[in-house]
Parts: structure tokens; sequence; C-alpha cells
């Protein structure tokens, strides 16, 4: 076998034993067993919310094990390929080999990024709220364009998602929109999208074609859920119902079933248009300001901290530039991460821009920690 080939799959090697350790693989067998007990007991669906949640952290727990023994397997069946290979001097099968070796490496670095997830909310689902900023009817189009990015990120991945609301704006684009991203670990990964992103592009709306920067926010919360216990007393909320509306203003919808949820104490406001009745209507506003409450609440509790921490990280600053005009690049302001495809990222072509931002947050938290 080559020097360089043994090295690196010695590298891969200890990567994966790391991640194992990371993981804590026995300690995750022993919780698989014990949700397969949970999931055979005869009377599982009587709380179907509760049967939901057992079966679908037994799948994901399945599938995390899966996924680390498969690594392994893969990189104790590329050392004898290659060896096999060599050995009968198969210069096809060795360039397949280098390959394969590619291939792995990308994989075991994308879950070694999935052990730096261990924030206290990083586990689950991500409500994601687009805003367009300054910028008039571009940064409108601007929100709507990373509206769609979003979405195809999650349909690539094989993500449910949910859009609970999209306030359309009145010439295109939209001025806000609120939706859902189910599966394991989505919030830690998508909470560093968190922040200002800045489009640079020859304006579509401007007779004079010329270069418009806008901007849009980006805020994610993690989904609330039972055991977090945000209390939300009703005289802390005014409840407004009006008419679902989609673009131009048509209406979508008959009855006034859209529902405005305004926190007064806060001013938070959160609505919710795209449920059938508004009752269902309300559930998803109340979980939206539940999720709100709730990092707002931990925020606070973190200020005297992040004081000490010389202010912490600023969330709320651009985060990433996307150029179109006068050259095409995607640039992530904090990690220094670039690519030259905008219409790729653009079409849902994230992960490196989220592998990168993850890194670099644990950096920072471990400075900070030191």
């Amino acid at each position: 076998m080559s020097v360089e080939f043994e090295a690196a799959l010695k590298d891969l090697g200890g990567k994966l034993t790391q991640i194992e350790s990371v993981m804590d693989l026995d300690s995750l067998r022993k919780e698989v067993a014990e949700l397969e007990e949970e999931a055979a007991r005869p009377n599982l669906w009587d709380d179907p919310e509760a049967a939901q949640k057992v079966t679908s952290q037994l799948s994901h727990k399945q599938a995390e094990i899966r996924k680390v023994t498969d690594l392994r397997q893969r990189l104790d069946d590329l050392g004898v390929l290659y060896e096999l290979a060599e050995a009968e001097g198969d210069a096809a099968t060795m360039s397949e080999a280098d390959t394969d070796l590619k291939n792995l490496a990308r994989d075991v670095d994308a879950l070694e990024v999935r052990t730096l997830l261990s924030g206290e909310y990083d586990e689950r689902n991500a409500v994601v709220t687009i805003r367009s900023e300054a910028g008039g009817v571009d940064a409108a189009d601007w929100a709507e364009m990373l509206l769609r990015m979003y979405l195809r990120w999650a349909e690539r991945h094989g993500y449910p998602t949910d859009v609970y609301d999209i306030s359309y704006a009145e010439e295109a684009g939209i001025r806000s929109a609120t939706f859902k991203v189910s599966a394991p670990y989505v919030y830690g990964t998508l909470s560093v999208e968190q922040g200002t992103h800045r489009l640079v592009r020859i304006s579509p709306f401007d007779n004079q074609s010329r270069r418009q920067t806008s901007f849009a926010h980006v805020e994610v919360l993690p989904e609330v859920e039972a055991i977090d216990h945000v209390e939300v007393p009703e005289k802390d909320i005014r409840v407004d119902v009006y008419r679902s509306s989609g673009p131009g203003g048509q209406s979508v919808n008959t009855t006034d079933s859209a529902v405005r949820i305004t926190h007064l104490p806060s001013g938070i406001v959160v609505s919710c248009q795209n449920e059938k009745s508004q009752l269902q209507n309300k559930a998803a506003a109340m979980k939206v300001l539940q999720a709100k409450l709730l990092l707002r609440k931990k925020a606070e509790e973190r200020a005297e901290l992040d004081a000490l921490r010389d202010g912490g990280s600023s969330w709320g600053n651009q985060m990433r530039s996307y150029v179109l005009h006068p050259y095409q690049l995607v640039k992530d302001l904090r990690t220094e991460y670039e690519v030259g495809n905008p219409s790729a990222v653009l079409d849902g072509d994230l992960d490196a821009f989220l592998e990168a931002g993850i890194r670099w947050r644990k950096q920072q938290e471990t400075a900070a920690a030191g």
C-alpha cells in the first residue's frame, strides 16, 4: 500500500475513533434497547403524540449508530480493496479506491461536524423567520430568494418543512416568512445562519439597470417542547384574526382564519395563516411565540456572562455577502469561507457554509471558555 494512501486511512481511522468516543456508542445502543422496549408496548399508540416521539427518537438513534458503523466498515473495506488492486496491478480499481477515499473523507468530516452540536437545544427542529430589511423592493425579492434557498436545502436532505406564514410585499417578493424544518439537530445546524444576509446585484426592478445592495435578516429558533414550561398568560397576549392572502393581495381563504398574536409585555408579534383553521393557526403561532420567549429568557440569563466575554458574538451583524455583479462570489464574513458559484448556493447547496459556521462557532466557544 502506498505511503500516502496508508497515511490517509490512518488519519480517517483516528477521526472515526474520536467521533465514536464523542458519540458514546455503548450508551447510544443502551438507549436504543430501551426505546425498542417502549415502542413494543401494546398501548403505545393510546397517546399518539408520545408514540410519535418514541418512534422518532428510536429511528434517529438507530440511524446515528448505523451511520458511524457504516463509515467504519467502509474504511476497513477500502484498505482491503486498495491492497488487492495494488497486488494485482489493477489501475482502474486503484483509481476507484482513490475516489472512494475522497468520498469517505467527506462523509467522516460531515459526521465530525455533527458531533460539535452539543448545545442545549441543538437536537431540536428549527423555526426560521426571514425578514426583508434595507433595499426596498429588491430587499423583498431577496428575502423570497433566501426563503427558496432554505426550503431547497431542506428538500435536498429530505427534511420536512411547514410554512407557517408568508407576508407578501406589494410589488414583488416578501416582507417576511416563518417556517419550520423538522430533523434531528437541524436547529443546531441552521442556527449558524442567524444574522443579516447581503445581496449585491444589478436590480431587475431598476429600468436603468443600476447595481443595488439589499439586506434580509434570518432568525433561527429551536422548536419549543412540553418540557420547556414557557408560560404565556392570556392577559399578556392580544389575538387578532384576519383573512389569509396570497401574492398581490389576492384572497386565498374566504374565512378569517389567519391569526396574529401580540405579546404585550415584550411587543413580540407572530402570525400564522397557512393552516386550515383558526385554531390550528393560533396553536402554530403560539409555538413560535413560545420559542421566541424561550430564547429571550436564555439570552437574559447569559447577558451578564456575555458582558464578561466582551459582548460575545455579534450574531445580528452582517454574516454573509452574496455578490452577483460585478463578479460572482458568496463569502461568509465570519469564517472567511467562500465559493464562486452563487447560483448553486441559492439553489440550496449550503452544507459547506453550515459546516464552516459550526466549526467557527465551536472555536469561538472554546476560546471564550479558555
